[in-house]
């Protein structure tokens, strides 16, 4: 039988890269730095991920931290940063490939209710099923606790044991492992990653 691929969203499928949206909106040195702490480094981003909080909450809070200046930049960065969306190179290739082989692909990902906005920008969305989508605001639990993948697979009716994860993140991927799940880190190298699912089982090239 065939595994279920799980697929994390930012780092695997596409560029989370808070630090390069904000260069695309034409800041460096300090103030840069402000906006990376206290937009994307701050409680409220997390919690908006776990659904507790609105994109107007983080940005209120952010710009009570932040000068006046930097008020603007904070709200595109909450509302926009999607839109200029990079793929993870080889990402769409890959999920295209296991689509193609008859493998069931899930998303399970941490982020916030954006996520029903712009996930289907993102190259190789149009394999991964919406009713197959596990994203973190709307159940209120993040990765990596023990939980999120114990509803995720009570959701979806899997056996762990059937599911080949793949997030970026090894606390994540530690948790998934622990839960009874294959799970394997992407660091952003596809030839690697595509070795380490073959030795796993999936019938992926090489």
């Amino acid at each position: 039988m065939k595994p279920n691929i799980v697929f994390d969203m930012g780092q695997v499928l596409m560029d989370f890269a808070p630090p390069k949206f904000i260069a695309r909106l034409g800041y460096t040195g300090d103030d840069a730095q402000a906006l990376l702490q206290e937009v994307f480094k701050g409680w409220e981003w997390v919690a908006f991920d776990r659904g507790d909080v609105t994109g107007q909450d983080v940005v209120d809070s952010a710009c009570s931290r932040l000068p006046k200046r930097l008020h603007e930049a904070a709200r595109e960065l909450v509302f926009c940063w999607w839109e200029n969306m990079i793929p993870m190179p080889g990402a769409a290739a890959l999920v295209k490939e296991l689509y193609d082989k008859g493998y069931d692909l899930y998303v399970l990902s941490n982020a916030s209710q954006d996520f029903h906005k712009y996930f289907d920008r993102i190259p190789g969305s149009e394999y991964l099923p919406r009713a197959r989508r596990f994203v973190s605001s709307d159940y209120k639990l993040l990765k990596p606790q023990h939980e999120i993948y114990e509803l995720f697979c009570e959701t979806f009716r899997l056996d762990p044991a059937s599911c080949v994860f793949i997030d970026d993140s090894p606390p994540n991927v530690e948790a998934a492992r622990r839960f009874g799940m294959c799970a394997v880190v992407h660091r952003g190298d596809m030839p690697r990653l595509r070795r380490e699912l073959r030795e796993l089982g999936v019938d992926v090239e090489v």
